[in-house]
């Protein structure tokens, strides 16, 4: 599995963690930090980024961190077939993979700290969509996406 890092200039010191964290387990991650290849970049742009290499396949998987994670989920959510949410705890995280087949997971620096973002980026890491009863509700979200993204005018 191959997974993307990035964040805004609102979440740099968990990014480093979060980085420093998986690369310790021997996880392939890679940072593409957007920012320093454009100065003044805000978190729209750099979660778009993140988002568009979800899309075309360079990367399975993508973590976005700003300051609360809403802005990089709601961004993230604008790519077709790209899926993110915001996760603050465990179980949040576990679901977004399990039940909602969700590529991308957005924390807020300025709300959890390190050690509880560890533990929730190993608990997303190691779920994997279990179908079921989630397949039906996760097919049906695709389609009113292709609908909304691909609608008659």
């Amino acid at each position: 599995m191959k997974i993307c890092i990035d964040c805004d200039d609102a979440a740099v010191n968990l990014k480093k963690v979060l980085f420093d964290h998986l690369k310790s387990k021997g996880i392939d991650i890679v940072d593409l930090d957007y920012s320093a290849s454009k100065k003044g970049a805000m978190y729209p742009e750099i979660g778009y980024h993140l988002a568009k290499k979800i899309q075309d396949g360079t990367y399975d998987r993508g973590i976005s961190i700003c300051g609360t994670g809403l802005g990089m989920a709601m961004i993230a959510n604008k790519v077709e077939g790209v899926y993110a949410g915001v996760c603050h705890d465990v179980f949040s995280a576990e679901r977004l993979r399990k039940s909602n087949d969700a590529q991308v997971i957005t924390m807020g620096e300025r709300v959890i700290g390190p050690e509880l973002a560890k533990t929730i980026i190993d608990a997303w890491l190691i779920s994997d969509f279990q179908g079921g009863g989630s397949t039906p509700k996760v097919d049906q979200m695709r389609e009113l996406e292709n609908k909304s993204f691909h609608s008659e005018i």
